[in-house]
């Protein structure tokens, strides 16, 4: 198999993010700082990385397919997959090139590992790529390769397509979990859930930060059994949560820590870090 990169950089972490509600750090809201600190937080990460990233490795909530699926396109369109938005976010651009010698080698290593999957020449980047990601890497200067979750949303499936991808962090691919730690849409700006999704945030905490990678990996296989967790991703469409099995995957055995972790619309969000 021919690597993507030929020199030696320094391993990157992996990063599970929370990528706000459609166009929102674009656009006014009420409260005008509603986002900001986690606008805040993203345009920062950059700042903590190692060294820059060859190449960034994404997953999105907002793509699902039959079996995981990359995209393999020179330069992939945005899919403007948000509805009522105002009408200049609907012309926001991120002109990251794809990058097809990437999407090859993630096919290699799932196919090694005997987990399906295909390129998409064709597919573009959706929401949940180029919005964090303009925030992340404004200059739009680093090629990106999207991975889609897989339909049937199994925790076990992801965790293990993350275990195949982990050597490409020694390759100076940064892999991104782009979700929410909290994704209920009845419960947004409802109180009656800031308490649950604090007892679940809690419970997230505290398995993304288990030393032993092992009891690491069962727990979050079994998250429908955390305090409140179908409160915080109802069953059926949990897809938010699932970039960060993904990403608990490539962890390996590097240590998870909280690096944000904030109240928005009464329920908890929290980002996470391994490495």
């Amino acid at each position: 198999m021919t690597t993507l990169l030929s020199n030696e950089p320094v391993s990157q972490p992996v990063l599970f993010i929370p990528h706000g509600a459609g166009p929102c750090f674009f656009m006014d809201w009420q409260p005008a700082d509603t986002w900001y600190e986690m606008a805040t937080f993203l345009k920062g990460i950059s700042t903590r990385l190692p060294e820059r990233p060859k190449a960034i490795l994404i997953i999105s909530a907002h793509w699902q397919t039959a079996e995981f699926s990359i995209t393999a396109g020179k330069q992939p369109d945005l899919i403007y997959d948000y509805y009522g938005f105002p009408e200049h976010t609907y012309s926001l651009t991120y002109p990251a090139s794809g990058a097809p010698a990437l999407a090859e080698q993630v096919s290699s290593l799932l196919t090694k590992a005997r987990v399906g999957n295909k390129q998409d020449a064709e597919r573009g980047f959706d929401h949940g790529v180029f919005i964090p990601l303009k925030l992340m890497f404004p200059e739009a200067d680093i090629p990106v390769v999207q991975l889609s979750l897989r339909h049937d949303l199994d925790p076990k499936a992801h965790l293990a397509a993350g275990q195949a991808l982990a050597s490409l962090r020694t390759e100076g691919v940064l892999i991104v979990g782009s979700g929410m730690s909290f994704h209920n849409m009845r419960g947004y700006g409802d109180t009656s859930f800031t308490e649950p999704s604090e007892r679940f945030d809690e419970w997230l905490t505290n398995t993304v930060e288990l030393a032993d990678s092992d009891k690491r990996l069962a727990a979050l296989a079994n998250w429908k059994n955390a305090p409140h967790a179908l409160d915080s991703h109802p069953l059926g469409a949990e897809e938010h949560l699932l970039p960060l099995m993904i990403a608990v995957g490539a962890a390996g055995r590097d240590k998870g820590q909280k690096t944000y972790s904030q109240q928005v619309l009464k329920t908890q969000l929290s980002a996470f870090q391994f490495g």
